[in-house]
């Protein structure tokens, strides 16, 4: 998948993210978000998978187990989703370890909890802060 295209998938999770988050706002079960998320992108025709299992493998191309990722948008894009106020290195560590062992190229953590809407893109280095919103938003494109 191309730039264009995943940036405009990654527009249409972090929309529906916001608009999930204005209706249900604060307080909810990670499960909760997830399927409401899942729910708001099968609307708009997006393939998602829920609690997806998607193969780890060694370097030599082995595979080691699955990872159950909370979304799989459009077999390409690996979505983590917290229900916390802050994101933490281990939230970063963790979906930064999902897309190495898995080889998917972009992953999105999206924090329902946070005071404020942050999106920081690593390989353009472009970095937002809008505080009417509600939720984190951050997308690694993987560099295998």
């Amino acid at each position: 998948m191309d730039t264009e295209n995943i940036n405009q998938l990654c527009d249409a999770v972090r929309e529906c993210s916001f608009g999930l988050h204005k209706h249900l706002r604060h307080g909810h079960l990670e499960k909760i978000y997830e399927n409401g998320l899942a729910h708001r992108l099968r609307k708009l025709d997006v393939a998602v998978q829920q609690q997806a299992s998607v193969p780890v493998y060694d370097e030599d191309g082995t595979i080691l187990g699955d990872l159950n990722a909370d979304l799989l948008v459009a077999n390409e894009l690996i979505v983590e989703l917290k229900a916390v106020c802050a994101v933490h290195d281990d939230h970063v560590a963790q979906l930064l370890g999902y897309l190495r062992g898995s080889g998917k190229r972009y992953g999105l953590l999206l924090t329902s909890e946070a005071r404020n809407f942050r999106s920081n893109v690593t390989s353009s280095t472009l970095y937002l802060n809008l505080s009417f919103c509600a939720f984190s938003c951050l997308l690694w494109p993987n560099k295998i």
